[in-house]
């Protein structure tokens, strides 16, 4: 958050399963669809949150499975844990927050009085959440008995039932609402209190995300009974909550248009790449929109046309230097020849490419450097390289490819990367 030095335009606070990850969806279109978006016109001068009752260790794995961004800000397990950045920094304040009126040991304590509830994965257990299976015609039963129980000894618990078999036992001030609630109150204090938050969900946990103060609401079309039953109840005439006609992150990005909070036109919506425009000039936008066209162009969903390659060409430096992560280095014109011959070679075949963390800097007058992860999923392979791309501005020629660098992130193990174009 440090990298914004004005209160975010935007903060998307966002479910994973079946929300922003549709797992129906074998190639994750909405997904893709929603990281373009993202990056081209708000990674700049937004906040990114996914908040997920997913454990720490079953959150990573999903990002090995899914093309997720990384996130500005993690909540996790319900609401109970609260990271920031690539290294995802605990909040300690939060985590103070929750210790009072909650002891661990009473909780599993009662709990293990109740045969009905299976317990979950020790991954799941975590130090202010305890989690179980448990049939919904039980569900409601054990809930009360549970909650009268808990009361007795002194604690001050909350039991969240979602999904139609997952039942979460929490400190009371925990939960994905007061986390935001906690977030949004941390954010004011440092002066920085986003225009502007939708909260995004399908699932009983994620109630708590729309009842928050002047935060928009976006149930996803695809949203489970327990939520709709909620927003009956609850939320049926608040006009800052919808049911999204579109599923998982298409339904997020039918929001963005629905309250009029920005562009809402991802560039993978665009059939014709050289029609992407930005509202702003950000050279962040150009990276965005090349290895867009870079994937379709291996896939063969774009013609094998000269204007294509002459654009290119237009746009980089006679000079412009490439260096591959091999550490071979070409020129930029070169490259662009070279990329050619690579035409439709991904066509048929699960091959995405997408970019995650796009930040432009303005160095000096008319320069500036980008940075960025370029993703390349071939197959069930999948290769991530650092990038960072200099460009310059001049009068009627636009954006200039100056120099372009890429080396193998740390997450990445390569074994040949002859099969490496760009």
């Amino acid at each position: 958050m440090e990298r914004l030095t004005s209160p975010p335009r935007l903060m998307i606070v966002s479910d994973l399963d079946h929300t922003m990850v549709d797992h129906h969806d074998p190639e994750n279109l909405s997904l893709l669809r929603f990281n373009s978006l993202w990056e081209h016109a708000y990674r700049h001068d937004s906040l990114l949150v996914f908040s997920t009752g997913r454990s720490p260790t079953l959150y990573k794995e999903l990002r090995k499975e899914k093309p997720l961004l990384t996130p500005d800000i993690t909540i996790m397990s319900v609401g109970t844990e609260i990271t920031y950045g690539n290294s995802m920094v605990p909040d300690h304040g939060w985590v103070e927050a929750l210790n009072n009126k909650w002891d661990l040991g009473i909780v599993k304590q009662e709990a293990s009085n109740f045969p009905e509830l299976k317990l979950q994965a020790e991954t799941e257990q975590r130090p202010h959440k305890v989690s179980f299976y448990v049939e919904k015609s039980k569900a409601q039963e054990v809930t009360k008995e549970l909650s009268q129980r808990f009361l007795k000894r002194g604690l001050d618990v909350k039991i969240i039932y979602s999904g139609g078999m997952d039942l979460d036992i929490l400190p009371q001030g925990a939960g994905k609402g007061q986390a935001l609630a906690y977030l949004l109150k941390k954010l004011k204090t440092e002066g920085k209190l986003p225009v502007n938050t939708l909260a995004c969900g399908d699932s009983g946990n994620d109630a708590e995300l729309f009842s928050i103060p002047d935060v928009y609401g976006v149930m996803v079309s695809n949203a489970q009974e327990e939520l709709l039953k909620w927003h009956a109840e609850n939320a049926k005439d608040n006009p800052k909550v919808i049911h999204a006609k579109e599923r998982c992150a298409g339904g997020i990005i039918q929001a963005i248009g629905h309250f009029k909070l920005g562009p809402n036109l991802s560039p993978r919506d665009v059939s014709d790449f050289l029609e992407i425009k930005a509202e702003n000039v950000n050279p962040g936008h150009e990276v965005v929109k090349f290895f867009l066209f870079y994937e379709r162009w291996r896939r063969g969903e774009v013609e094998n046309s000269e204007a294509y390659t002459a654009s290119l060409k237009a746009s980089v430096h006679p000079g412009g230097v490439f260096v591959h992560p091999s550490g071979t280095e070409k020129s930029l014109r070169d490259t662009i020849d070279e990329l050619r011959k690579y035409h439709g070679d991904k066509q048929g075949k699960k091959f995405r490419v997408w970019a995650d963390q796009v930040l432009a800097t303005d160095t000096t007058p008319g320069t500036w450097i980008v940075k960025l992860d370029k993703w390349e999923q071939d197959g069930d392979e999948r290769r991530c390289c650092t990038t960072t791309v200099k460009f310059t501005s001049k009068e009627g020629e636009g954006l200039v490819w100056e120099h372009v660098q890429q080396t193998w992130s740390k997450e990445t193990m390569v074994k040949d990367d002859s099969s490496w174009i760009i």
